[in-house]
């Protein structure tokens, strides 16, 4: 009696490194790509896995681009509550979070992504077309300005927070590590929100 043997078709189903798979994938096209140039599809058919597996694993494409970093933080749900007031003391509530969250367990996994999207051109790409579209791409609505000054405005605002991170937790300067988070909310706060409401030299009113 012969036994005939089923062979599967098509995408083979989920297994344990399924997960690894898609990262994996999902690194590579973010490299190649950017984070604007890849679609969901075409990771999936890089990790040779449909399409459904990577909503099962990871709801939204950034999503998936944050856990490639080793960032398990829902952006959007932190970013979210701080523009729901508007402007006001923005800039001091903004600092906290941030703050926050590199002071938590989750800061040697902060330190690292920050390393590489530094060290790695492409990932540079991505990180910036991420922090633009889901962080400042947020807080842009809040304000009460033309898109072009919005944009230059929450520019500074980038680049003070990007350099107080950097120079806090990657290059430890002792002058910022020394600082308690109150200090440096008292010391820095105001010049975000000056950045954010205020005025601001070369910005058009």
């Amino acid at each position: 009696m012969t036994t005939q043997r089923r062979v599967r078709r098509g995408r083979r189903p989920g297994t344990r490194d399924t997960r690894g798979e898609i990262l994996a994938a999902a690194q590579n096209a973010f490299a190649e790509g950017g984070l604007s140039g890849v679609s969901l599809r075409g990771i999936a058919t890089g990790a040779g896995v449909d399409v459904a597996l990577i909503h099962h694993y990871f709801h939204t494409k950034e999503e998936l681009f944050l856990a490639t970093m080793q960032i398990p933080l829902p952006i959007h749900e932190l970013v979210a509550p701080l523009t729901a007031g508007g402007t006001d003391g923005l800039g001091e509530h903004l600092l906290r979070t941030m703050l926050a969250i590199w002071e938590s367990d989750l800061q040697a996994s902060l330190v690292a992504s920050l390393r590489t999207a530094v060290d790695e051109p492409a990932t540079t790409r991505s990180m910036q077309e991420f922090m633009t579209a889901e962080v400042l791409g947020q807080v842009l609505h809040t304000l009460p300005y033309p898109e072009t000054e919005a944009n230059r405005r929450l520019g500074l605002v980038a680049s003070q927070l990007g350099g107080l991170m950097i120079g806090r937790y990657i290059l430890k300067l002792p002058a910022l590590v020394d600082m308690s988070v109150e200090e440096l909310a008292v010391a820095v706060a105001p010049t975000l929100q000056r950045y954010i409401d205020g005025p601001v030299d070369g910005v058009q009113y």
